[in-house]
């Protein structure tokens, strides 16, 4: 009787053991949107492979400039044409994914010149792409779950107040995340990320030859340490997902499971993995072969 009784909680603590060894609690975060020929945005989710999705880009805004969103070939947003995007956002939260819209990018114009711009713009998103009102919604009446900056130009004034605007008008219903460089501290996002509002922090260890993976185990573990410093909810380690993706930086899949991974995962503020981009993940899987180890 005594093995009988045994045996159940043998295989039960078996199957716990397992599957510990598989679920880290990180998820991937992937952009989506700035190329042609990349899965849809309802393909995306349903791969099962991502617990973000960042639409990119608002690269248009401020400084009176009339905000202006590109989604490359998958819509046109002058003419109405990516309203029908609403039902794919749904589906992927739905499905318990969180769609963020990310704003400026690497070729953009934007930038704020004042706490009123600020103001201003923060109340444009509210009212087109969060919880507001708007009769021109470029993606309907779906409401995204936060905004992410991505500020690589355009000075780097009054973003602080940016972030303050978006979380007083929607509080904890809107979520931050920004995509700052690996050197520390980031010269754009920099003010915005040490206002504490921040719920997701993906640095960009790539592009970036003196804190990313292939400068040595000591650098970027030393900025990896930087970053975690930062008052903000969870800090991602973002890679391209293909050697073509970018111009340094990439990590084999192999590579960043047995050996980058580990170094990380058991850090506090370890939140996973942020890919640039769906198109090139498409092409290499990368998300396929790392999403058991993050």
């Amino acid at each position: 009787m005594a093995n009988r009784a045994l045996a159940p909680f043998l295989l039960v603590t078996t199957l716990l053991v397992s599957l510990l060894a598989t679920c880290h609690g990180g998820g991937i975060a992937v952009y989506w949107g700035q190329n042609d020929g990349e899965a849809s945005l309802s393909e995306t989710c349903a791969s099962g492979n991502y617990k973000f999705v960042i639409l990119a880009f608002v690269y248009k805004f401020g400084k009176g400039q009339t905000p202006q969103l590109d989604l490359a070939s998958h819509c046109d947003p002058s003419s109405g044409g990516c309203t029908g995007l609403s039902k794919d956002i749904r589906s992927c939260q739905n499905s318990g994914i969180k769609v963020l819209l990310s704003i400026g990018g690497g070729d953009g114009s934007y930038g704020l010149s004042s706490e009123g711009d600020a103001r201003d713009v923060a109340a444009y998103l509210w009212n087109n792409y969060l919880g507001g009102t708007s009769s021109s919604r470029p993606l309907g009446d779906a409401v995204l779950d936060g905004i992410d900056f991505d500020i690589e130009l355009g000075g780097a004034k009054y973003w602080d107040s940016l972030a303050r605007d978006l979380k007083n008008k929607g509080g904890k219903g809107v979520l931050l995340s920004a995509a700052p460089q690996c050197p520390f501290p980031d010269e754009w996002d920099g003010g915005a990320i040490n206002t504490g509002l921040f719920d997701y922090v993906w640095v960009q260890f790539y592009n970036n030859p003196p804190c990313q993976v292939n400068a040595g185990r000591g650098a970027f573990m030393d900025a990896w340490k930087q970053w975690e410093s930062v008052p903000a909810g969870q800090i991602f380690l973002g890679l391209p997902a293909s050697k073509d993706a970018a111009g340094t930086g990439f990590v084999p899949a192999d590579d960043l499971n047995s050996n980058v991974l580990p170094l990380i995962r058991g850090s506090p503020k370890y939140g996973g993995v942020m890919l640039w981009s769906k198109y090139y993940d498409d092409r290499a899987g990368y998300s396929d072969a790392i999403k058991s180890h993050v």
